[in-house]
């Protein structure tokens, strides 16, 4: 795409204004201005003292006695510890995880995004990637280093991310090992010495310097009564506090200007060293301005539905452990957010509930998953999503929605011990429609079909639209790759977003979007659900949607997906394209590396999983071409990734056919069963019951016009548009 296009489709979806600051702090980082307007100084040049409103405070003893009898509430307080200790054995019956972690550290064994356990050293280089072997240069002002020159950034920021002082803190409130907050305190004085202000990678992103600052926050508390947190130590976190709260609020702009995360965790940061440290002389404004932000994005950026303006299930999880964090904060020091901002995080818990497999605490992984875990305050996986959905229930109407679990640390953390005694009020889980947001699940009693169908008002993620995850009894059986790595070596650069690593139809090997950058794909694809809908038995329920992608090709194709669900157990997709010329259909379908048979002469796949057998049967008319892929050595395909930085082998199949218009069949289920069509009438059956589904033929607005079932009982739907 030329650059004069794409300047248009800026104008188009950003605005005149949002386009001129961007190209104008373009300018500001290529002529060195950003570097003039925020220089790079030494920790010397920037005392306490400077900041600090009454400077009797600058001396340490002094400091360290005014924060010890007039800090700020925080979550919890060192008296604390005593009474959560019996609380911790019910989560520790099997790993105690935070101790491991904690002690690890001095042996210089790091976890990055949550997952991979690397030796890197203690303490660590903060500048190097111990993946690939690159690091990034320390001596140069933040804005003169590329974010994608020397590999993937983010394995320098997760590091930088001090993540690790949760583990500390849970451990020594565990078994008041001393070595861990001296471990804490050490590798911040260290952190200090190798990233002078504004110098490095590390202060590149006021969102990561925002995560850092919690951080040290949790650092401080957890350890306050500890022998090692001298009045010189505290009086240095303080300063460093300082130095990023203004390095925050400089590049404020900047960050409001991505519309997505980056401003609320910034809006966040400002608002917490606000909130913490009003000794600060420029608290105040920092208060100020991040309740302003936190309140303007969550009402711009949460939609009505509880969707989230990212398209991601991981920084859904990240906005609200940063609101979940905000909004605490705030209660325990009697600076509230408005009501209106708890209903909107209300609703995107509740979203997140909806979509999520009840047996592990899965969540489809859709979007971009980068690994961040802001808040890990308990034993359970990166994966699941019980302990931040549990903690927003908590906030926003003081009962749990699950029964006592691992995930219920965090409300000890977050609320005291008060939290673990509210009821357990558990909420239904059925067919669910976010219509804003673009995601809709079908839900039978052992599994449900989620899909993603949106006309976005933010920027898309992937270009992912009609995608469809299939869940039973547990099982991702159809998934998501997730996202390996955003800056790596062909063909890991970040691959996973493209249309025909989905589970949909790619059309003449084209993106249902043209990728024009990074992070941006244009023009936006437009998704529209046209039927959503159950029978009155229940035995039968349909979704059926539409986009506009491949309308842009010289000879567009009309793309729609229909998902019907057979009884309790059985799903079928159907895809009709449709076009006046002849294209090269290919729709994959995507897999966890299971134990399986593959028969190529049919196209049916046969998976064996915990629960039991499960087959996958595609059927398409002409002549179809039917491949299967284990982890292919040259690309992406049948490969997932997870977690962030971490891929696994994976199980793709796909079915490629030449033609102008057409509909493709795949039947997903753990009996086997046979799929005959015959022009507009299909026939699915197995030894157990049987459908019929009348298709509607050459019909721009409908796909189906009934299915009918005769099996344990009888039932039928007739499709009727939304």
């Amino acid at each position: 795409m030329n650059r004069l296009k794409v300047l248009w489709y800026l104008y188009r979806y950003f605005g005149a204004g949002w386009l001129a600051y961007r190209l104008g702090y373009a300018l500001r980082i290529r002529s060195g201005w950003l570097r003039h307007q925020m220089p790079s100084t030494s920790w010397d040049d920037q005392p306490l003292t400077r900041f600090l409103t009454d400077p009797n405070l600058s001396d340490p003893q002094v400091y360290l006695e005014w924060r010890k009898s007039h800090s700020p509430k925080f979550f919890f307080n060192p008296p604390d510890r005593r009474v959560y200790q019996p609380y911790f054995d019910q989560w520790d019956r099997e790993n105690v995880l935070p101790c491991r972690e904690a002690d690890e550290l001095s042996k210089g064994i790091f976890r990055y995004f949550d997952h991979s356990a690397v030796q890197i050293g203690c303490p660590p280089d903060w500048h190097h990637n111990p993946f690939t072997g690159q690091s990034l240069p320390a001596d140069r002002h933040w804005s003169q280093i590329d974010d994608f020159s020397h590999g993937d950034v983010k394995v320098i920021w997760d590091l930088s991310r001090f993540g690790f002082v949760y583990a500390l803190v849970r451990a020594y409130w565990r078994n008041g090992d001393e070595g861990y907050p001296e471990r804490f305190w050490q590798l911040l004085e260290d952190w200090r010495v190798h990233n002078p202000p504004q110098l490095g990678a590390n202060w590149k992103c006021g969102q990561e310097i925002s995560f850092r600052v919690m951080a040290w926050c949790f650092g401080l508390y957890g350890f306050l009564d500890s022998p090692a947190t001298t009045p010189e130590r505290v009086a240095m976190l303080a300063q460093m506090v300082a130095v990023s709260g203004e390095r925050v609020e400089a590049n404020l702009r900047h960050a409001l200007s991505q519309q997505n995360n980056h401003g609320v965790s910034e809006g966040m940061g400002l608002w917490t060293i606000g909130l913490l440290f009003p000794e600060l002389h420029s608290s105040s404004r920092w208060l100020r301005k991040g309740q302003a932000v936190l309140e303007t994005l969550g009402r711009d950026l949460v939609y009505d539905d509880g969707a989230f303006a990212q398209h991601s299930a991981n920084y859904h999880r990240l906005m609200l452990h940063d609101y979940l964090w905000a909004i605490r904060l705030g209660e325990l020091n009697g600076q509230p957010l408005s009501k209106e901002l708890l209903d909107r995080v209300k609703q995107a818990g509740e979203f997140l509930y909806q979509v999520q497999d009840e047996s592990r605490g899965c969540i489809p992984c859709f979007g971009h998953n980068d690994g961040a875990q802001v808040l890990p305050l308990d034993n359970c996986d990166y994966q699941d999503y019980r302990p931040v959905i549990q903690a927003i229930h908590c906030l926003t109407t003081e009962t749990r929605c699950y029964p006592e679990g691992p995930w219920d640390e965090d409300l000890l953390w977050l609320f005291g011990t008060p939290a673990l005694k509210s009821p357990v009020k558990p909420l239904p889980r059925q067919d669910f429609q976010a219509k804003q947001g673009g995601y809709y699940t079908l839900r039978t009693k052992s599994g449900f079909a989620f899909t993603h169908c949106a006309a976005y008002r933010h920027r898309p993620a992937h270009a992912d639209t009609l995608n469809v995850d299939i869940w039973w009894l547990g099982q991702n059986i159809t998934l998501d790759a997730g996202t390996y790595s955003y800056n790596a070596p062909p063909p890991w650069d970040n691959p996973f977003t493209y249309t025909r690593i989905h589970n949909t139809v790619t059309v003449d090997g084209c993106d249902q979007m043209e990728r024009v950058g990074r992070f941006l794909w244009l023009p936006w694809v437009n998704g529209k659900a046209v039927s959503w809908q159950r029978s009155a038995q229940g035995w039968l329920a349909y979704w059926e949607g539409t986009h506009d992608g491949y309308q842009r090709l010289p000879h567009p194709v009309r793309v729609r997906r229909g998902v019907v669900q057979l009884g309790d157990e059985h799903w079928l997709v159907l895809d009709r394209l449709e076009s006046d010329r002849e294209h090269t259909y290919r729709l994959q379908w995507l897999f966890p590396d299971l134990p399986h048979r593959w028969d190529e002469e049919i196209g049916q796949l046969e998976l064996d999983i915990p629960a039991g057998k499960y087959q996958i049967t595609m059927f398409a008319p002409g002549k179809p071409v039917f491949t299967f892929v284990r982890a292919d050595e040259y690309s992406p395909r049948g490969w997932q990734a997870p977690y962030y930085y971490h891929r696994e082998p994976a199980l793709s199949m796909d079915c490629t056919v030449q033609a102008k218009s057409l509909t493709l069949w795949t039947l997903f289920g753990p009996d086997p069963a046979r799929i005959m069509v015959e022009e507009n009438t299909g026939l699915v059956e197995s030894t157990h019951w049987t459908a019929r589904l009348d298709l509607v033929p050459a019909d721009p607005h409908r796909l189906l016009r009934s299915v009918s079932w005769d099996g344990e009982a009888k039932d039928q739907l007739v499709v009727a548009n939304c």
